[in-house]
């Protein structure tokens, strides 16, 4: 794994289990497929405070932002329980 990688997947532990497996699944399964401006907006997205992450992950609303709309449902479809 890169470093960015890697720090990336130290800062998508989160405090809930949801966001961790969500988060972390992408990341092992759709985030190589994301061009530069969508890995920034992940990045973005993964700046936010749980509470105002998890209804976007959990399909309950999504970001106004399009390319974090994008990366959200990117997130969403990696998810492989």
């Amino acid at each position: 794994m890169d470093s960015q990688k890697e720090q990336l997947y130290w800062r998508c532990r989160r405090g809930m289990l949801e966001l961790d497996e969500l988060l972390q699944s992408f990341l092992d399964q759709g985030f190589d497929k994301l061009d530069d401006e969508q890995r920034v907006a992940f990045q973005q997205l993964i700046r936010l405070q749980d509470q105002e992450l998890l209804p976007y992950l959990l399909g309950q609303t999504l970001p106004t932002d399009g390319k974090m709309a994008h990366v959200v449902n990117c997130i969403r479809h990696a998810y492989r329980p």
